[in-house]
């Protein structure tokens, strides 16, 4: 069964709407008969979206709005909402989609802002922004804000991506308990986690997909399963990762604070063996 937000002639308003997971999300929720305000901040790529979301609405054209829209500016979100709203009324489904991975280094002020600003500044804005108008519908409806595995397990690399999607997942769950303890509200907040996901975030140059990754249609669709299965957690797997190694790898970045281990020791040379170990014990 689908969620009930996830209707015919409901709206939803996706960021980072124009490529990828986002457009992925997009195309299914108009072939469900619902409205789409796809938003981006590449206008070129937004009219390629909304000739292709168009083409899997109901009502087509009619169905599908673009919206230029720089996520880690607040009045740059609240105009979204506002010019949604004015278009198709009560907003169903907020997708806080749009990221970015440009690379990061610990001691080097570059990317720093921008990412934080948009990974995890544009969550909140549209949160914040979306949130209250939501509640006051009084009826089912949906945030998903769109984390990362490396929010999680923070491994070693790109450690501005790590704290941004890090803030993604408290943020998210933090958001989740106020909206269960609103009186009379029947909005509910969902953190969405990609596993391997062949995007041009991903691609690095690539024209195939790689045989681990999954397509953007495929993490759409398990997304959907799972949050009309009620889950908070929408933990994806890959071709390459199931869910199971995932969760050794989630409980073995926890037990660092519990064993008093030194941080990332996934990654330290004297834990190595350890990990294997432990990673053996897969159910």
């Amino acid at each position: 069964m689908s969620h009930p937000a996830l209707s015919p002639d409901h709206t939803a308003v996706v960021t980072g709407g124009a490529s990828g997971i986002g457009l992925a999300a997009a195309r299914r929720f108009a072939a469900l008969g619902m409205n789409v305000c796809i938003a981006d901040v590449d206008e070129a790529r937004l009219r390629s979206a909304a000739a292709q979301v168009a083409a899997e609405a109901r009502r087509g054209e009619a169905a599908v709005m673009t919206a230029t829209v720089d996520v880690s500016s607040r009045d740059s979100v609240a105009a979204l909402e506002q010019a949604a709203r004015q278009r198709f009324g009560a907003i169903d489904v907020l997708m806080n989609n749009a990221g970015i991975q440009p690379g990061s280094r610990m001691l080097a002020e570059t990317n720093w802002q921008r990412i934080l600003g948009v990974n995890l500044w544009g969550i909140i804005h549209g949160s914040q922004v979306f949130a209250a108008n939501m509640i006051a519908q009084g009826k089912p409806a949906l945030i998903i804000n769109t984390g990362s595995k490396q929010g999680i397990t923070t491994p070693p690399g790109d450690p501005a991506y790590n704290v941004s999607k890090a803030g993604v997942k408290a943020f998210t769950e933090a958001l989740q308990h106020e909206l269960r303890n609103t009186p009379g509200c029947r909005v509910t907040a969902h953190l969405f986690i990609p596993g391997f996901v062949f995007t041009p975030l991903t691609a690095n140059g690539r024209v195939e997909k790689p045989a681990a990754a999954w397509t953007p249609e495929q993490t759409v669709d398990f997304m959907l399963e799972r949050v009309a299965a009620g889950d908070f957690y929408v933990l994806c797997p890959d071709n390459d990762v199931p869910r199971a190694l995932d969760e050794r790898r989630i409980l073995w970045a926890a037990s660092d604070i519990v064993e008093n281990r030194p941080p990332l020791s996934r990654w330290h040379a004297d834990y190595a063996d350890a990990f294997a170990e432990f990673v053996k014990k897969l159910p």
